[in-house]
């Protein structure tokens, strides 16, 4: 297929492979439909630790009072900040802007790994470990699980962007790019659910 050269198309070719909210125009729906099964594993969670809490009459471990929050807000920022930049690098290669879209790409890869790094010294700060009751327990494998998500999410976005630099993946539009980046939002809203059920639902 012979796309419109990169860099040099006018802004206006978005329109042609369709916008984000038409998903480029690609069929998605295999995708979506992983991600539908993606949310149903985090919500069977989500209900497994408010079940827990509200049933546990001792919910924290002896010695803990709550979790810090202002660590873990900063890393919130950062990482739903980084859904508008993953949506600006799309924007950029629907447009035919190979260098901006991989300028943007990799600061989304940046913000991620930045989370990743900022959880991981969390974990080593705190208190309590994986064995320390119900909570520790809930703690670390609702964390460590959505942890893992980021890091796939870098993976994934990383094996793009070395695509990138392949002449002609990129000519006709990229459904990989697409797919991604919804990953990359999904990561996101679960992780504001989980800031809340965990750093600012506290007793």
């Amino acid at each position: 297929m012979t796309g419109v050269p990169l860099d040099t198309a006018p802004a206006d070719v978005a329109t042609t492979h369709g916008g984000h909210g038409t998903h480029g125009g690609y069929n998605l729906t295999g995708f979506i439909i992983f991600l539908c099964s993606e949310s149903v594993i985090f919500l069977a969670l989500f209900v497994g630790y408010t079940t827990f809490k509200l049933s546990s009459p001792v919910w924290l471990p002896p010695g803990v009072e709550g979790l810090e929050v202002r660590e873990p807000l900063i890393n919130t920022i950062i990482l739903v900040s980084s859904s508008f930049v993953a949506w600006a690098a799309e924007r950029a290669l629907a447009r035919r802007r190979i260098w901006r879209f991989r300028a943007w790409w990799l600061l989304t890869m940046a913000m991620g790994s930045y989370f990743v790094y900022g959880q991981a010294v969390e974990w080593s700060q705190l208190r309590f470990g994986l064995g320390d009751g119900v909570f520790g327990g809930t703690f670390y494998l609702l964390t460590g699980f959505h942890g893992l998500h980021v890091i796939t999410g870098i993976l994934l976005m990383g094996l793009m962007l070395i695509r990138s630099f392949q002449k002609g993946n990129y000519d006709g539009g990229e459904a990989g790019v697409v797919s991604v980046s919804l990953f990359w939002h999904f990561v996101d809203v679960i992780w504001i659910v989980l800031f809340l059920l965990l750093y600012i639902w506290q007793p």
